[in-house]
């Protein structure tokens, strides 16, 4: 599609949902009857509404700034949301990304367009070749970051539709690549 100057495409929903709260409950995950391996944890997150909804975090989780999460810790989960999940009460996802709430930082969870605009079209990025982009497991990334899932690390943006931003920290989730 080509698209002129000054428009803009059709909004898409976001292939990433999350869920910010607080953790109540961090335990090691059981696989079926056995025992835990120790690899996979579950966390017991409640909202701001007091609903209660469960991630497992497994090795595959980046968990930003590689902080160790722990209970009474308020924090921002993301999950797939084609990803298959049990259709039990409270919901139960497989955390792709994991953050601490800090004050000054925010954190964008999202694919992200070969102008570096997020598939709600809500955030564009400024690479100025200072910013530092790696892959999940903390190598740098040797590729171009577009059209790749994303964890944007940054601490203000413009007011601008979208809001722009130079980041601090990109991370390319490169086991979601492509939509």
């Amino acid at each position: 599609m080509d698209l002129s100057f000054g428009e803009r495409k059709p909004f898409q929903r976001s292939r990433f949902g999350f869920v910010t709260g607080t953790i109540v409950e961090l335990t090691p995950a059981r696989a079926g009857g056995r025992r835990s391996d120790g690899c996979t944890i579950f966390a017991m997150v409640e909202d701001m509404d007091g609903n209660t909804v469960n991630f497992l975090l497994t090795p595959a989780t980046y968990v930003v700034e590689f902080e160790t999460l722990s209970v009474g810790m308020r924090c921002t989960f993301w999950y797939d949301r084609n990803a298959p999940m049990p259709l039990i009460y409270p919901p139960q996802y497989n955390a792709v990304a994991a953050a601490q709430e800090k004050n000054g930082r925010m954190v964008d969870v999202d694919w992200y367009d070969g102008e570096l605009v997020n598939e709600n079209q809500t955030l564009q990025l400024n690479l100025d070749g200072r910013v530092d982009v790696r892959t999940a497991n903390n190598q740098y990334f040797q590729g171009n970051p577009a059209g790749h899932n994303l964890v944007v690390i940054y601490d203000n943006s413009t007011r601008s539709i979208p809001a722009q931003t130079t980041p601090r920290k990109v991370v390319v989730l490169c086991d979601f690549c492509g939509r």
